[in-house]
């Protein structure tokens, strides 16, 4: 297996501890909220990546946090408590909140036929994990109690920055807006790892420690999370590619002063889901769920196969257009797969073997979903019985997760009387165009579309297809 590793930018031969036990932690949600689309792609290739591995002969161990406190809305330890925020729209306590969007975002997971990972840890259940950690941080040296405060003091590190290879001037309060000037760090880019004086008066989730009523920082509960339930060595921690910093990169900084030596291995992140008007985020108030796509009659299956088509460290731009493609090649796959018929016949062992190869290999190539995705129209068109086929098919779904033997759906069947009389509209259409009569082509159009046959214009020409 080869991937791409974050923290040294290049793609790596993966080398764990123990094969037999693959540590990997991924980042959970801040369940103030429904998860947006944009969210659950990097869920969906954190899920292939546990999968891949498992059929490449690892054994994987994940954990997954549910933060339920201490995640601010910026990330210089300022600004509203998310959970705090969730809880005001919907006049619900934050434990109420917190429980209904844990439950969206499992369903979401079931909906997508993503693993629940084998551990999954609200970040209010370990509270004691965490102030143990800080007290040694303390002790170390690494942090200070400052306004009541307890910060991580990182000028304590050569190589803070390590992840993300951002100069200290990059980050200085007033160049970004997400960082404020907080008086009690000693520097800029100090944060907090325990709460005594929070801004809000009516902030439900405090707890007795050793500086006082408060709260954990967000980012000290994922250090705490992993280290208790994986031990300080890790193999492989998640995340979406704005996890970087500062969140991944305190992580790092607060669990190595606490172990005292390298703790992560391998950093695999996951590019944006753009739109439009860029990255898809909840504070914009405008974001799609999986539950607004099954409304508009696509469902989840046809999301997953929209972002496997695309390599996870590429930013994918969100369209109907490209929905629709996704969607009408997993149901055309489908109707392929509905059509094969189990029997008798022996498995073509030596045709089995090679497209087994080749699903491997697309696998080992830093997750190579595209290409995993060609190795089912490869197994389509392959010369060989039904029964290799189906074998095949099951085989490649338990890393894709795309119900491929599983989903029935009728192929749609075009035939010739109907197609002569599309590409016939498709031509008078052109030349109305041609003629600048673009009243007739819309009206053209627009008859096609009421028989639900969409018009699709590209550079190669007018193509059509059946909604």
């Amino acid at each position: 297996m080869k991937l791409y590793n974050s923290e040294t930018r290049t793609v790596e031969e993966f080398i764990p501890r123990d094969k037999n036990n693959v540590t990997m932690y991924t980042c959970g949600p801040t369940v103030y909220h429904y998860a947006h689309i944009g969210n659950l792609r990097s869920y969906i290739f954190e899920d292939v990546l546990q999968r891949a591995l498992d059929f490449l002969g690892y054994k994987v161990n994940r954990a997954m946090n549910i933060t339920d406190v201490g995640h601010l809305s910026s990330d210089g330890d300022t600004g509203e408590d998310k959970m705090l925020k969730g809880a005001a729209r919907e006049h619900k306590t934050v434990l109420e909140i917190a429980e209904f969007y844990t439950k969206a975002f499992k369903d979401d997971f079931a909906k997508l036929n993503l693993k629940w990972p084998e551990i999954v840890v609200p970040a209010s259940s370990c509270i004691d994990t965490y102030i143990d950690m800080i007290q040694t941080l303390i002790d170390k040296g690494y942090a200070y109690i400052s306004g009541n405060n307890v910060y991580f003091d990182t000028s304590k590190l050569d190589k803070y920055y390590r992840l993300t290879n951002q100069e200290s001037r990059d980050l200085m309060v007033g160049v970004r807006d997400s960082v404020e000037e907080d008086s009690s760090k000693r520097n800029k880019n100090d944060f907090v790892l325990w709460f005594t004086k929070s801004k809000f008066q009516n902030q439900e989730l405090k707890w007795e420690s050793p500086w006082g009523l408060g709260y954990p920082g967000w980012h000290i509960e994922c250090s705490g999370i992993s280290c208790s339930r994986l031990g300080e060595y890790l193999d492989i921690h998640c995340g979406g590619v704005d996890n970087k910093f500062p969140h991944h990169t305190n992580e790092i900084a607060q669990t190595e002063g606490y172990v005292g030596h390298k703790w992560c291995r391998y950093w695999f992140h996951v590019e944006h889901l753009l739109v439009a008007t860029g990255k898809m985020s909840k504070s914009s108030g405008e974001f799609l769920t999986v539950s607004k796509l099954e409304e508009k009659g696509y469902s989840p299956m046809h999301y997953k196969m929209f972002c496997l088509q695309s390599h996870y460290r590429r930013q994918l731009v969100f369209t109907y257009e490209g929905l629709d493609s996704a969607k009408s090649a997993l149901n055309k796959v489908y109707a392929k797969i509905n059509a094969l018929k189990a029997d008798n016949s022996p498995i073509d062992q030596e045709c089995f073997d090679q497209l087994v190869e080749k699903f491997k290999n697309s696998l080992s190539n830093d997750l190579n979903t595209s290409l995993a995705i060609t190795c089912v129209f490869d197994v389509l068109k392959a010369n060989t019985n039904d029964n290799t086929k189906l074998k095949l098919l099951s085989e490649f779904d338990k890393v894709l997760g795309l119900g491929l033997t599983q989903t029935k759906i009728e192929e749609e069947v075009i035939d010739a009387e109907l197609e002569g009389y599309i590409l016939e509209m498709i031509e008078k259409r052109r030349l109305a165009k041609l003629e600048k009569n673009y009243a007739l082509a819309d009206e053209i159009r627009n008859t096609l579309l009421k028989k639900n046959i969409e018009l699709i214009d590209t550079k190669e020409g007018t193509k059509y297809k059946i909604k």
